[in-house]
């Protein structure tokens, strides 16, 4: 199983980007998908999750009205539509795959991309 980051990168505060996190090896609409993030110094935090169908998203209070995770089971495909961002957004962002359910522990996913860094600049 093979999850694929990308998309990160430096952007000033109040800008956007997307993150896309490609699955293989996987059955992709068999699993619940998350996006996590590590800021230096700090653990990992949840911050969005979508069910396999795509029917239903999950968002940390800190990225609500901010942050929008879809998904494309045709491309196997999760992504992050991150707008308005802060400084305090900066972190390396991971994707994860979860069988069925979707979750805010880190320790419930199955599998983890090798992450992407989002530096905000003030």
């Amino acid at each position: 199983v093979q999850l694929q980051a990308s998309g990160g990168g430096v952007v000033q505060a109040g800008g956007s980007l997307r993150l896309s996190c490609v699955a293989s090896g996987l059955t992709f609409d068999d699993y619940g998908m998350g996006w996590f993030r590590r800021a230096p110094g700090k653990d990992r935090e949840f911050v969005a999750g979508v069910t396999w169908s795509g029917g239903s998203t999950y968002y940390a209070d800190s990225v609500k009205d901010r942050f929008a995770i879809s998904r494309d089971n045709a491309k196997n495909t999760v992504y992050l539509q991150m707008n308005s961002l802060k400084p305090e957004d900066k972190a390396v962002y991971f994707c994860a795959a979860q069988k069925v359910l979707v979750t805010c522990s880190w320790q419930d996913y199955d599998y983890w991309g090798q992450g992407t860094q989002v530096t905000v600049s003030s």
